[in-house]
Formats: C-alpha cells, structure tokens, sequence
C-alpha cells in the first residue's frame, strides 16, 4: 500500500528485495527518496499497514509472520520508528499474537493527541498507549560519571559517552547488541554505579550491563565512532554481567498487553520499580522486583516481584533523584505520589510543598525531574506544550528542554536562549523572574543558543554542555554559568592548573584567579607556579593583570561573596600579586624563571625597568657559570616585546652604564653613527657632570641638579639657569647649606619668580628668610600686610621720617581695602596722626574705637565736630536702607504670589501640552507692573557707612544672576525667590552694625532716632519671618514625592501632577528651596531704648 504523510511531503510504501524487505519513501514526483530495511529475513513477515501519526513524526509498522514449517505459534508486530539525522530508529517493538485473544483487528493513531496509538485486539480488547520523548542519560554528578547518553535503536542501544569524545547521532562510541528489540533504557540511580545500564527488550527480559573490569571481551560490545584503524582506546566499555527473566503472577495479562511493564526504574543494585496497568479498573500496580538468588550459575537469572503497590489512578511518569532516593509518581490527573520504598512495607502518600499541600501539576508532564530548591526537595515538571512547573506553580510558558544538574538547572526557551540557574540560592520567585520575559536576567546565567536546541545532557565537573539540533546534529556550548561555578571549584580546591587551563581556552578573564579570594591566592603562590610551571603560562597572567576587581565587573558571583576583600587596600593589586610571584618565583628557580621574574618588574604599577636592565646585564656575566639559564641576548629579545625599545634605551642610559647602553641600542634600529659619537662624549666627561648630561638628556632634571651641584662652584651659573628654567627651586634650596651665597641666590630668584606669578605674601616670605630685606619689605607692601612690613622696616633700621612715610603709605593701601581699623592703628602708632586715625574709624563706622581715641588725646571737640554728626548720617542712611529693603521684599512677595497662581491656572489648561514652558510664558506677559533692573537692587547709598559697598555688590550679583527677573520670563519664579532669600540675608546681616550704632545713638542722647531705627528693624525682621513660610512652600523633594494616585485623585489632578513633575526645578536650583535662616538668638537691641 501506499501512505502520504501528513506533512505532505512523502510517500512511504514497501518493497521486496531479493534477500531484505524495505520500506521506501517516494516524493511526489515518483523519485526515491530514503529507506530503511525491516530488521527480519526475507519472506519471513508481511506488512499489513502503514501509519503516520499527527506530526508525522512516528511511522508505524503493522507486521505479521508468514506460515513457515519452523514456527509453531505465529507473531503479530506492531513496531515505531522514528528519524533523525536521516537515520531510521526503531524506537518501540510490540509482538502480540496472531491467534487467540490478542490478534490485532485494528491499528490507529490518534487524530488529536500525536503520540497516542489504539489497538483493539480480538477478544475486545482495547488497548491505548501513550508515548513521549525521553533522554536516556546518566544521571551521576561526580568525575565518576561518564556523561552516557542511550539511544534505542531496534535490536541495538547507541551509547555516546559524551566525557570524552562528542559523536553525533547517528553514530555512537559503542553499541550494545541485543536478541531482541529493545523498549527501554535506564541507568542506574545509584551515584557511585551511574554508569551500569539495564535494557528491557521486547521478550519482557532485563539485561544488565556493567563498567569495570571483565575477564573478558563482550562480543556484544561493539566500539563505535572512536575505534578501529589501529586507535588505541582509552575507554573503559561495560561488559553484561547478566540477563534476567521477569516472573510476573498474573500471566494472561502479558499475553494481551505486550508492554504488561512500563517505566522500569533501577534504584538500587538489585532493586527494580516497574509499573503495570490494570484491565478490569482504572489503576496501576507499583512493583518492587527484586533479584532472585539463583543457586544454579544459569546464563538467565530470575527477577521476582517482593511487594506490590496498587495505586488508583493512572501512573504515568516516575522518577528516581539519586541523591536523595525519593521516588515521585506523576498520575494521569496531575496529582503527584511519593514512594516509600525503602520502608519494611512500601506505601503511597501525596507529595507536600513546602506548605504542606498535596502537589498536583495542572496539565501531564512529559518530562518529571527532582531537584532541591533552595534547601527543598521540589517536582520539575515539562509538558509537551513547553509550561514548566515547579511543584504546583507554573514558572514559564516557553520551555523546551531542561536538565538538572548538581545544584543547577539548565533550561532551553523559544526565545533561543539557555539559562542557567544555581537552585542552592535559588526561590520560586526568583526563578520566576528570571524566566520573565520582562526581566534580562545578568550576563551570566543567559545565552543565545541555535534555533530549536535542546538539552541533551551536562558532562560532569567540566563545563561542557551537549544540546541537539532539530534535524538531530549536536553542538557542544560551554555555558558562562557553568564554566564560572567550575572554575570556582578548582580555585577553591587550589587546583590551579585546571581553572588555568579552563580559562585559557575559555577566554575567562585571568585576573579572577586572584580577585576570587585574593588572601588564598597570595598565600598559595608558590602552589600556583608550581602547577602552572610553564614560563609561558606564567607570563600570559602576567601580562593580562589590571588593577580592576572582576568580580564586581565581569564575574559578579551569584551570591554575595564570604570571601573579604584583601587586606590591604592602600597596596596595588598588581604590584602586589608581582612581588608575591617574583619572590616565589626567585625562591623556586630563578634560573627556570627568569623571562617571568623580568615581566613581574616590567608589568608594575611603574615599570622597573632599571633593574631589569641591572638583571640582564648579570646574565651577560653569569652564561658561563649556569648551563640552563636564559642568554641575555635572548632575555633583551624578549623585553623588547614588553617595552618600547627607544623607551628601553632611554632607560640603559639612566643606569648610566655603557655597556648595557650599547647592548640594547644594537637591539634597537638607531644608526651608530647617532648613538656611538654621543656616547664617546660622555666616556670623556667627569663622572659628575656625565650622568648631570645623561639626565638632562633624559629630561631628568632633579637628578640632573643634584649631580650639577657636586661640581663645584664654578658650575653654579649653569645650575641656577636650569634651575630658573624647569622652576626647580624648592630642591635645589635642599642641595645647599642655608648660610652659603648660592642658598641667598637661589632663594632670590625664587622671590622674583614668585612675584612674577603675582604670589606677593609668599615671596616676601621667601626674601626674608634669606635676608634679603629690601625685596621683602616691597613685597610685603604690595600684598598689604602691614604688620610683616613694618616687622622688616624695624630689621631695615629706618628713621623716623621714613617710618611715618611707609606708615601713612600702608594707611593708604588699607583703606582702599576697606580696613580702617587697621589703616587707623598704623596712622596713630606710625605717623602720629591721630585726627586721621579718628576720621578713618569713623568711616568705618568703628564708633567706640574713635571715642578711645579722642579721649586719648584729650581732643572733645572733635566729639561735636565729627562724631555726632557722623552717627546721625548713618542713622539715616540705615533707615532708609531698611525701608527700600521692605518695600522691595513686598513687591517681590506679591509677585510671587501672582506668578504661582499663573503657573497653575496654565497648567490647568495645558495639560495635554509636552512643551515644558511652552504657552504659559505668554500668560504671564499679559500681567502689569513693570519693574527694572535699578529698581531691583535699588537701596541707599551713601560714602559715609558700609552699606554703599554692600549695595554695590549686591548691584554686581544682580547682573551675574542666570534667572532673569523681566516678567513672564519662564523662570521668573526662580529669580524672585532668589531676589527673596538675597533681601532676607543681607537685612539679617546687619544685625550687628545696628547693635553698635543704637549704644551710640543712646549715649549721645539721641534717643528719639535710636528707637525710630530700633522699631524700623524689628518691624523689618518681623515681615520677613512671617512671609518665610508663604514664600518657600514646598522643597523639591516633597513637591516630587507628593503622592499623585490615590482615592481622592481625579484624571485630572493626576495630569496636572505628572506635568508639574515634567516641569520641575532643574537639580542645580534645588538650593533656592531652602528657605533662609533668621536667627533669633542674635541680641541686636538695646533695652534702654525700650
């Protein structure tokens, strides 16, 4: 017959030849495409039908055996085969009788389900068998495991031992051969034997396969992929230890049902589980079989059933966790059993989460895994339409594969990618949100992978991780995560070597052999050059070192780290690990490492490339002595692959050794008619002035003075030019002895090149020490500082007259500095000119230093003349200073207050609008009162108090502000605040000034105009503190922490709040926000005036 494939691709039919029977696949157009060979002899069966299920991915063989003389009773067969790779596996093999209850009278797929195959037999009887794909692999974590994969194959079961060669399907390392088809596979769960296998094959008989040593060979072991061809193999292949017949009570049974046992499970050396179905109700038996001790040494041993389980419900999935030995059961309802089997009597009881609830996965899984989660044994779950469940709770929807893996979890998604999660840290939640599709998990744990991968197994204690392609090619990835997690291990066990090696290959930065633990790792560096060895190896890390810590840039580790950073942080990582490695290294074999004890100075924080200059001069004197070290020739070759070779030649020089310098400069591509003239020079020289030359060549020049300055005297000019030139003053005045003429020299030029820079105070400083007293005295003068000039007009011994000359020119100078109180001390103590000295003080309003001095000098007219009259101006001039300041603080308010209400009444009605200042500068144009600049800053000014100097800076501020005060600027909310907080300052800082002039007013008697003033500020200072709170509402902070949602929010209160956040205060004016402070604790009033 002919059969079309669903897919629509093929046409699958059968064909005799003269010694096989084939089935063949046509296209459409007639051509051949494809066959396989049925594993039976020529006219020995006959097809009855062909079957492709749903997805085409199954094809089924109905069979029968023809009448011959040899057979008694006649077979029917029904068998599955499957393609990958363009190789045809036959995956399942069914035999039930051709006569009696169990013939087969139809065959069918399911049109719904894909892998669900009926078969009604004679006797009524039904039969339906549900299929899924499984990954035979074994399940050892330690280096024991040989990472064995099985795959089913007819009569023959493929095993790839993916440890140590990756083989891609359809070829294998061995194959194991079989008399009869084989239906399943299992390895055992125990951790130290997981690599021994059992296969049940269609006669209901288990063969059990063991690794170790055999007395001899298996001829039914055969070598695969790897052998042959005069290889020597270094696999230990498993041998059969035994086959064992199934004895089962109930034996009508299996004549119906061929599969009577299903999900064999081995869990212990002797110990098997296997499943079979009831006919006559809904449930299914658990057994326990258990190997029956055979006193006769029979080729075929006996497996009995010890104990049975009836379970209600259809079992239909079990797995085994080899560490912890629990068995789950997965029913057909979804509810999730725990086997007890290693109690007296085996029992059934319900899985409990965490919480103590019966688990049960909403949809059948096809694959069921157990795995400890964060301290918790839980269930893994993959159903065939990629939902993975942990336990009850459905973690992602796009799984397509996973494995468990020691304390990992590898998943592959729709999205192409794989990740990797560790469980020992791991939560539900956690892992939930890393399988989000919103949430990108770290570098880490996630990354891409072929279209359509699949996991097929994980190589133990390697980094190794084996996924399948869809057409069934393999790829090998070593997954971040893994390698990570390994290389830790090994660091951990100080197995240098392998984390080395891993990380070369690997491309893992070296800097985390350190940075993992770095006290470990510097007190176990000898440990680490003794397992690395290699020079090359050595110098590799080296040369891959950098100061950054990889374990808080590229290597975050999974968990915070136990580990504390080194101890010394002040120290550089990398001169650190090259100190600790040279001294090992010097320690161990200077000899053997010598290439590696140069690059530990070269590749310093500051290379040392003087002394390994110094070294491979040694090795040019030490060649003959030690047979196996490194030529110098060589060593020089090998540097200059390190540094710049004109930098390396700078650097011989500087050793100011001719020899070294001749050796590197043949190395280099300069000319020796360049270098050889210049080097004769300097043969020629004095040994002083020589290396002053070499280091002034070398731009040295601090060295270069301090050997120019053992020259002797009649070099000093030469010095003090390079001196003047390089600005080397403060070293070349440690080179001389303080009392000497070139100390006096130096420090002259370095007073003049200090008045250059406009560094005036300084200088004098510079010309004093050294006694150089006229320059000081002018230095000092230029600066201002009166009390030094006059200290060096007394070591000058100036006479009378010229003291009062410099007197009354410092005087000068303080007062264009606004220090009257100085200027008055040096006009009275120097000049003698006591009425000046009053005048100035007055001026500077320092009214109580006046008075001493009238009464000094006895002089109360100056009282009427001067003092009086002085007071009474100034009480004016703050009057009115006072009364601008709270007219200007009111407008400013006022305004504030209008602009406020602006700004919400446009945002009332811009709230679709993005523009951040858009039309609501056009509102506020619209407003009156137009102010100027002047009158912004406009207070009282007048010569004779302090205030005028004030207002004129305030004048300046003013200009240089960024906020612009014009109305209906954007920011004009911003310039009045500022205006604001300025009035506020400079009226709170008057305090002091008022407190002075009041105790004058009142001694005077003039005590009308000192209260006037005492209530005019008080008034001041009171209208100030009441508006602060108005003014400066909100800080940007609580303005933007406002909360915007709510119940009591309307769809437009929450606009208007998004936008008032869109439009807020630039980061730079937050200050503006604060209010200003008025301390209240300052006692500015008199109460006598009270």
């Amino acid at each position: 017959g002919l059969l079309l494939r669903p897919s629509g691709s093929l046409i699958a039919s059968t064909q005799d030849k003269p010694n096989q029977q084939d089935v063949v696949f046509f296209e459409k157009n007639g051509l051949l495409h494809g066959h396989f060979t049925l594993p039976f002899l020529k006219d020995e069966v006959k097809v009855n039908d062909l079957l492709w299920n749903a997805d085409s991915a199954v094809l089924a063989v109905w069979l029968e055996d023809l009448q011959t003389e040899e057979k008694s009773t006649l077979k029917s067969y029904v068998q599955l085969w499957t393609v990958g790779n363009y190789h045809w596996y036959l995956k399942q093999s069914l035999p039930f009788s051709s006569c009696g209850k169990s013939k087969i009278v139809s065959l069918m797929w399911d049109p719904v389900a894909p892998y669900r195959l009926h078969v009604l037999c004679q006797g009524w009887h039904y039969l339906y068998y549900d299929w899924h794909w499984t990954t035979d692999r074994s399940l050892g974590d330690n280096l024991s495991d040989m990472a064995n994969v099985a795959v089913v194959d007819g009569n023959r079961v493929l095993v790839t031992v993916f440890q140590q060669s990756v083989v891609p399907p359809p070829m294998c390392t061995y194959r194991l051969l079989l008399p009869h088809p084989v239906n399943q596979v299992m390895f055992s769960a125990h951790p130290t034997e997981s690599n021994n296998l059992a296969v049940l094959d269609a006669s209901n008989q288990i063969s059990v396969y063991k690794c170790g040593d055999s007395p001899s060979v298996d001829p039914t072991v055969k070598l695969g992929a790897v052998g042959g061809n005069g290889f020597k193999i270094s696999l230990r292949t498993p041998h059969l230890e035994k086959r064992y017949k199934i004895q089962l009570e109930n034996s009508e049974e299996e004549e119906v049902n061929p599969l009577t046992l299903s999900l064999l499970t081995w869990v212990q050396e002797d110990i098997f589980l296997a499943v079979s179905h009831s006919h006559s109700s809904p449930q299914s038996v658990l057994h326990h079989l258990t190997v029956a001790p055979s006193e006769t040494d029979d080729e075929l041993g006996q497996l009995n059933v010890s104990s049975s389980v009836t379970v209600d419900g259809i079992i239909i999935s079990l797995c085994c966790n080899s560490k912890s030995k629990s068995v789950a059961l997965q029913m057909a309802g979804g509810q999730i059993l725990k086997y007890l089997w290693e109690s007296p009597s085996p029992a059934v009881e319900p899985w409990k989460n965490p919480g103590g609830f019966p688990v049960r996965f909403p949809y059948p899984c096809t694959q069921m895994e157990l795995a400890m989660i964060g301290g918790e044994e839980c269930v893994l779950g993959l159903t065939d339409r990629c939902r993975f469940f942990i336990n009850d709770t459905e973690v992602a929807s796009n799984v397509t594969s996973f494995a468990v893996y020691d304390e990992f979890l590898l998943l592959t998604t729709h999205s192409h990618t794989c990740l990797c999660f560790c469980l020992r840290e791991a939560s539900l939640k956690t892992l939930q949100a890393g399988l989000s599709s919103s949430h990108v998990p770290n570098g880490e744990s996630l990354r891409k992978v072929e279209r359509g991968s699949r996991i097929v197994t994980v190589v133990p204690q390697d980094t190794k991780l084996i996924l399948q392609m869809p057409r069934g090619n393999l790829e090998v990835v070593h997954h971040r995560a893994l390698v990570l997690a390994q290389i830790r291990k090994w660091l951990d066990k100080l197995m240098f070597k392998e984390a080395f090696e891993c990380m070369r290959k690997l491309r893992i930065n070296l800097n985390l052999i350190h940075d993992h633990n770095p006290k470990v790792f510097l007190e176990n560096v000898d440990t680490f050059i003794r397992q690395i060895d290699s020079v090359n190896h050595i110098n590799l890390f080296f040369t891959e070192l950098k100061e950054e810590d990889v374990t808080k840039t590229m290597y975050p580790p999974p968990s915070t780290p136990t580990v504390q950073p080194s101890s010394d942080p002040d120290g550089k990582k990398v001169d650190l690990i090259c100190n600790a490695m040279r001294a090992a290294m010097e320690n161990i074999n200077p000899h053997k490492y010598c290439l590696s004890i140069l690059t530990s100075h070269v590749k310093k924080t500051t290379p040392e490339l003087e002394t390994v200059l110094q070294k491979v001069h040694e090795l040019q004197g030490n060649a003959a002595l030690v047979p196996d070290a490194v030529s110098a020739e060589e060593a020089l070759k090998y540097l200059l692959l390190l540094v710049d070779v004109n930098e390396l030649y700078d650097h011989s020089l500087g050793t100011y050794n001719f020899d070294l310098v001749l050796m590197v400069a043949e190395k280099s591509q300069k000319d020796p008619k360049e270098y050889l003239p210049f080097l004769n020079t300097l043969k020629k020289m004095e040994t002083n002035y020589q290396r002053f030359t070499i280091d002034k060549y070398l731009k040295r020049y601090e060295k270069a003075i301090g050997h120019l300055s053992k020259c002797g005297p009649e070099y000093f000019p030469e010095c003090l030019n390079l001196i003047k030139d390089k600005n080397l003053y403060n070293k070349a005045l440690e080179l001389y002895p303080p009392d000497s003429q070139q100390y006096k020299d130096i420090s002259i030029a370095y007073g003049e090149h200090l008045l250059q820079e406009h560094l005036h105070e300084p200088a004098g400083l510079v010309f004093a020490r050294c006694g150089a007293h006229e320059k000081a005295l002018s230095a000092f003068l230029a600066c201002g500082n009166w009390r030094q000039a006059l200290c060096v007009a007394a070591q000058l011994e100036l006479n009378k007259d010229q003291l009062a000359s410099l007197g009354r020119t410092l005087a000068g100078k303080l007062v264009e500095q606004r220090k009257y109180s100085d200027a008055a001390a040096v006009l009275e103590q120097y000049a003698q000119d006591y009425e000046e000295a009053v005048l100035l003080l007055l001026e500077g309003a320092a009214w109580e230093e006046a008075l001493r001095l009238v009464h000094k000098y006895n002089r109360p007219d100056i009282i009427e003349t001067n003092v009086k009259p002085s007071i009474l101006e100034a009480q004016k001039n703050y009057m009115a200073f006072l009364d601008s300041q709270s007219s200007i603080f009111s407008r400013h308010k006022n305004r504030l207050l209008v602009v406020r209400e602006l700004k919400e009444q446009a945002q009332q009605v811009n709230l679709d609008d993005e523009a951040p200042h858009g039309q609501e500068s056009d509102l506020f144009s619209e407003t009156s009162s137009v102010m100027s600049g002047s009158d912004m800053s406009g207070r009282y000014s007048h010569s004779n108090s302090r205030i005028s100097a004030r207002s004129s800076k305030n004048r300046r501020k003013a200009e240089r502000k960024k906020h612009s005060l014009k109305e209906g600027s954007p920011l004009e909310d911003l310039a009045l605040l500022e205006a604001l907080s300025e009035v506020v300052q400079s009226t709170e800082q008057l305090k002091d000034e008022i407190s002075h002039i009041l105790k004058m007013l009142f001694l005077f008697g003039f005590d009308e105009q000192g209260r006037e003033l005492q209530k005019t500020f008080e008034d001041t200072l009171q209208l100030m503190e009441r508006s602060i709170p108005e003014i400066w509402t909100l800080t940007p902070q609580q303005s933007s922490a406002t909360p915007v949602l709510g119940p009591n929010s309307t769809a437009n209160s929450i606009m208007a709040s998004y936008q008032q956040q869109k439009t807020s205060v630039p980061v730079l004016d937050a200050d503006l926000f604060i209010p200003p402070k008025i301390n209240r604790r300052t006692q500015w009033k008199l109460s006598l005036l009270e």
